[in-house]
C-alpha cells in the first residue's frame, strides 16, 4: 500500500473513532429527537393488551367505548441526509488550532454516524463556485467511511465560493424532502433567494465555519495576507488600531447581515470557531430544535 493512501487511512480511521464515540454517547439521541421527533408515526387503534406502555392509551376512544384503546405507531419512515460542504480556497484559512477544512470533516463525519445509526441515508455535495462532486445518499459504515476519506483527501478545481449555485443543484438532485446541513464560511455572492426555495421544500440548516482572526486581527505589525480564492496578496498594518477597529466592524457588519439572511429564510443556523469544541454549538442547535417541537 502506497504511504499516502496509510496516511490517509490513518487519518479515516482517527476521525472515525473521534467521532463515532461522539456520535454514540452524545449526538445520536440529539439528533433523533431534533430530526425525528419520537421516530413514530400515527397508524391505528386496538384493544389495549397487557404490557402496553400507558402513554399510548387514546382516551377519547377509551371514553367512547367505555374499555382501554391504545394509539399504535409506525415507525417514522428513514431520513435522507446531505451534507453541502464548501471546499473553497478560504476554507484552508486557520490559525487556530486548526483549520475550518479541518473542521468541517469532523463535523460532517460525526452527523453521518449520527445520521446512520438513525438509519437515515448520507449523501454529499462537494461545492466551491461550482459544484464539484456528488455523492448520492446511501446507507452504511463503509459509505460513511469513503465520505470522509473524500473529505480528507478533496483537491477542488476552482478556489472560488458560491452558495447559491450548491444550493440550486442541491433542490434539482434531491427530490425527497431531506434534511440538509450546509458547513461553509458564507463569504459569497448572495444566495438568499436559493436558500429560501430550497428550505420550502428541504429542512436546512446552516452551519458557519469561522476562525477568530478573520473577526479580530491581533496586533503583528506589517503582514502581509493572501487572499485565498483570489490568490492575491496585499501588505496590512496590523499595528494601527484603525485597521484593526475597521476590520473587526466589516466583520460584525458581515455576520449581522448573515444572521438576518439566515432568519428571513427560516433556517436554523449556529457558528464554529477553529478555536473552540463543536460539541456545545452543536448540542445547543439541536436542542433548540427539539423545544420548537
Amino acid at each position: 500500500m502506497a504511504k499516502d493512501t496509510k496516511e490517509l487511512l490513518k487519518k479515516v480511521r482517527k476521525i472515525e473513532i473521534k467521532t463515532r464515540g461522539l456520535s454514540n454517547h452524545l449526538f445520536s439521541g440529539e439528533y433523533h429527537s431534533a430530526f425525528k421527533g419520537r421516530g413514530m408515526a400515527f397508524s391505528e387503534v386496538r384493544e389495549y393488551q397487557i404490557g402496553d406502555e400507558i402513554r399510548t392509551i387514546d382516551w377519547n376512544v377509551t371514553a367512547r367505548f367505555n374499555h382501554p384503546y391504545v394509539k399504535v405507531f409506525d415507525e417514522e419512515r428513514e431520513l435522507t441526509v446531505m451534507l453541502l460542504m464548501d471546499v473553497s480556497g478560504s476554507e484552508n484559512f486557520g490559525t487556530q488550532n486548526q483549520q475550518k477544512q479541518d473542521l468541517a470533516t469532523e463535523l460532517c463525519a460525526v452527523l453521518a454516524f449520527s445520521a446512520i445509526q438513525n438509519n437515515d441515508k448520507v449523501g454529499v455535495i462537494f461545492f466551491s463556485d461550482k459544484i464539484e462532486k456528488f455523492i448520492p445518499p446511501k446507507k452504511g459504515r463503509s459509505h460513511i467511511l469513503m465520505i470522509i476519506r473524500e473529505l480528507i483527501d478533496f483537491k477542488p478545481e476552482n478556489k472560488g465560493t458560491d452558495v447559491g449555485v450548491a444550493l440550486k443543484y442541491f433542490t434539482s438532485v434531491i427530490k425527497k424532502k431531506c434534511t440538509a446541513f450546509i458547513l461553509s464560511d458564507f463569504i459569497s455572492p448572495g444566495f438568499e433567494d436559493a436558500l429560501k426555495i430550497a428550505n420550502k421544500k428541504h429542512d436546512i440548516i446552516a452551519l458557519r465555519l469561522y476562525d477568530k482572526h478573520e473577526q479580530e486581527f491581533p496586533n503583528l505589525g506589517l503582514i502581509p495576507m493572501k487572499d485565498e480564492e483570489t490568490d492575491q496578496v496585499i501588505w496590512v498594518n496590523t499595528a494601527d488600531e484603525h485597521v484593526r477597529q475597521a476590520f473587526k466592524a466589516d466583520a460584525l457588519k458581515r455576520n449581522g447581515l448573515l444572521n438576518e439572511t439566515f432568519k428571513r429564510s427560516g433556517v436554523d443556523f449556529t457558528s464554529v470557531g477553529t478555536h473552540e469544541s463543536y460539541v456545545k454549538p452543536l448540542m445547543t442547535l439541536f436542542k433548540k430544535r427539539e423545544s420548537r417541537k
